[in-house]
């Protein structure tokens, strides 16, 4: 979904009013419970929150010129991997093995038996069309968001197709958009991506 994205891709920017602005905070609150004692801090009251509609039916809830959270349509918001590198435990988590990691990091859809052999990860409570944050063997740092295509228990039970469709991944068009050392530098990303070349060459 990001992986060319860039701020041309915006269509229109809208400051929303204050009924907006709560029922978008109520849906991120329920989604995320683990935000709400930040919520101010991320959303503040008197900060102007925007809506930010790109291509595809793509919504950017922006503030202070950094995008906070996204959805498609009228879909949950899930979070910049900025932000969830932030908040690490806000999200239900599902872990890909070592081999696949090349394959998100090129905007792939994530397959079952990704998720499924050894060294993958599966959360029992996920069910379908659910946002999680997508994490790698042996790594500290989500490296990507999705959405179920399949519960957790179907996936382990079909073992193929695709399990996780990938929205926004490490170093993507939205990523990079992002303007650097509001949360932090790039530094998780380079280094994240760096240490999977290393292992590659060991």
């Amino acid at each position: 979904m990001f992986k060319r994205f860039t701020a041309e891709e915006v269509s229109a920017q809208n400051q929303v009013k204050a009924s907006v602005q709560r029922k978008i905070r109520q849906s991120i609150v329920e989604e995320y419970p683990g935000l709400e004692p930040v919520l101010d801090d991320l959303l503040p009251k008197k900060a102007p929150l925007i809506v930010a509609k790109c291509q595809n039916h793509l919504n950017l809830v922006v503030v202070n010129n950094v995008p906070l959270f996204f959805n498609i349509r009228d879909g949950p918001y899930m979070p910049t991997l900025r932000l969830l590198h932030q908040y690490p435990n806000i999200m239900r988590k599902l872990q890909v093995d070592r081999g696949a990691i090349k394959f998100v990091f090129s905007g792939a859809n994530i397959m079952c038996p990704g998720l499924t052999s050894p060294g993958g990860s599966l959360d029992d409570e996920v069910e379908v069309e659910r946002p999680v944050a997508i994490m790698a063997e042996g790594k500290q740092h989500a490296l990507a968001i999705g959405f179920t295509k399949m519960s957790a228990k179907d996936i382990r039970a079909i073992n193929k197709g695709i399990g996780v469709e990938t929205l926004h991944y490490l170093n993507d068009g939205l990523w990079k958009e992002i303007p650097l050392g509001r949360f932090y530098s790039n530094e998780i990303s380079l280094t994240f991506i760096n240490s999977h070349k290393m292992e590659k060459l060991d």
